[in-house]
């Protein structure tokens, strides 16, 4: 298996809106608008997210910045924490029963088509396809060597089935581990052309921020539709 190494902006992870607790950026007891043009501030992104150490108390802009990047990075951190705190009774590709992980698709379009998939999946087992479920983007950055299994799409732990795909998914994930590897890229299974990235190690999750809300929506078929809200 190749190793690349990446230095890749806002990876899209999706989280359920009822899971979802915005960042509280009141530090300065701002008012509501000046707090929301700070939370939409994704020019930003590109900084470092722990909390500024220096900056001159008399400039109101420079003291806002401070503030708010150090809520940002709380916020991210509880994110991150949850992430790797929870696991289903299955695990998930490359997370056995127990370990947490962070899943995330390069674009909106990748992140969507596997929570769809895995949304419908659910839905099947109920026999029901009347459903609506809202989603927030969790954009992070990554940076660093990884290996890459963007050349082995026919690798066995890429077998659309779980019940294939998901043991030898947890098992290449393990040796990963082992190995001292803090992640791992690879290609979507569900979306063509996607790429996708799990984290192993919560360390390797950097700049966590908010983006953008989507609603998926079944009306009676396995097919589903998505627009923002």
């Amino acid at each position: 298996m190749k190793i690349a190494t990446i230095r890749d902006r806002a990876l899209v992870w999706l989280v359920r809106e009822h899971n979802y607790k915005p960042p509280e950026l009141h530090g300065m007891n701002l008012a509501d608008q000046e707090a929301g043009f700070l939370a939409g501030m994704d020019g930003l992104s590109g900084v470092d997210s722990s909390p500024p150490t220096e900056f001159t108390p008399s400039d109101p802009s420079a003291l806002a910045f401070a503030r708010w990047a150090r809520d940002l990075h709380v916020y991210g951190q509880r994110l991150v924490d949850d992430a790797f705190s929870f696991s289903p009774l299955s695990g998930n590709r490359f997370n056995a029963p127990g370990e947490g992980a962070w899943y995330c698709g390069y674009d909106f379009l990748t992140s969507a088509a596997e929570v769809g998939f895995h949304r419908t999946r659910e839905l099947s087992k109920f026999g029901e396809f009347r459903h609506e479920a809202r989603y927030v983007e969790i954009h992070a950055d990554f940076a660093g060597e990884f290996p890459d299994l963007g050349d082995e799409r026919g690798h066995s732990a890429l077998d659309p089935d779980p019940e294939i795909g998901y043991p030898e998914g947890q098992a290449l994930a393990l040796a990963l581990r082992r190995e001292g590897h803090a992640g791992l890229l690879y290609p979507s299974v569900r979306h063509p052309d996607g790429r996708c990235f799990v984290a192993l190690d919560p360390g390797v999750v950097k700049n966590v921020r908010p983006g953008a809300k989507w609603k998926f929506t079944w009306n009676g078929t396995p097919e589903y539709s998505i627009e923002g809200f």
